[in-house]
């Protein structure tokens, strides 16, 4: 039980999560923050909160939504990643703190340079490397790729949301776009960073996520490694002679995903980074 809350409303709203969250605890106090549009530290501070019949319909909703298996941020519509509220929608994948690596490694390299940069984010999803990188790159252009037409409506509405969508151009297309088709062919790229589908196709049938985000965003082929097989043989056409590449893979992909990397790039200095778990997470090809 939380301090200083409704103990009914919390606790019956406990219940009602305890069967279908690791946390109903939690995401009680994160619902009704949500609903009564304060932060959630308030919420605690007030024990006397009650909600208004149309605060009521919409708990009832989105525990109705609960139930029927819909993901947490996607009920709320929203979900924190680099310390910025991201809109969501079904549309696209749910932005996880291990991706947090990349944007800290590209902003991190981003800043050591005086010149601005040209970003590319490929599958852009929700926007959330895009504009994290964005609003911490002030003298950034960041190119937003994806294949998903309403992914890239996402992504610029949180484009809008931070104040950057004028340094972010949206682009649809299967990872890169031709460049013979751009205001500037011979436009070249400083850092490009993707967190594509890594997910092999046979196992992801058997994880809790599947039907629960979209399976374009997940869905990374045979051996999960489809798509930057593609990218891998893309990029070299758009990096700068001294760019970067940052690519989030799945844990077990170390090994293979290392060995595409030697392949495609000889002589450039390739790095495997773990994540907080000790995992591998990152690869960094700096050329």
């Amino acid at each position: 039980m939380f301090p200083g809350m409704n103990t009914s409303l919390l606790s019956n709203i406990t219940n009602d999560l305890a069967s279908i969250s690791d946390t109903p605890a939690l995401d009680a106090s994160v619902l009704v923050a949500h609903i009564l549009n304060k932060p959630r530290t308030w919420v605690l501070a007030h024990p006397e909160v009650t909600l208004t019949t149309e605060q009521q319909q919409q708990l009832d909703d989105s525990l109705t939504r609960l139930a029927r298996g819909e993901s947490f941020p996607y009920v709320l519509g929203h979900w924190e990643f680099f310390g910025l509220d991201f809109d969501l929608t079904p549309e696209v994948l749910i932005p996880r703190p291990e991706t947090e690596l990349l944007v800290e490694k590209a902003i991190a390299w981003l800043q050591q340079s005086s010149s601005p940069k040209i970003i590319a984010d490929v599958g852009t999803g929700s926007g959330a490397i895009a504009v994290s990188v964005a609003v911490n790159v002030p003298s950034g252009q960041v190119l937003a790729t994806d294949i998903s037409s309403k992914a890239l409506d996402v992504a610029r509405r949180n484009a809008h949301k931070f104040g950057v969508e004028e340094r972010i151009e949206f682009i649809q297309c299967d990872l890169l776009p031709d460049k013979s088709s751009m205001p500037n062919p011979d436009a070249s790229i400083d850092l490009l960073c993707a967190n594509l589908p890594y997910i092999p196709s046979g196992a992801l049938r058997d994880l809790p996520i599947f039907g629960r985000e979209p399976t374009l965003a997940l869905d990374g082929g045979p051996d999960g490694l489809d798509l930057y097989r593609k990218l891998f043989s893309l990029a070299p056409k758009w990096l700068t002679s001294n760019g970067k590449m940052l690519i989030e893979i799945e844990a077990t992909q170390g090994t293979s995903i290392l060995g595409m990397a030697n392949a495609t790039f000889g002589g450039a200095g390739i790095h495997l980074h773990t994540d907080l778990a000790g995992q591998d997470r990152l690869l960094e090809i700096a050329l």
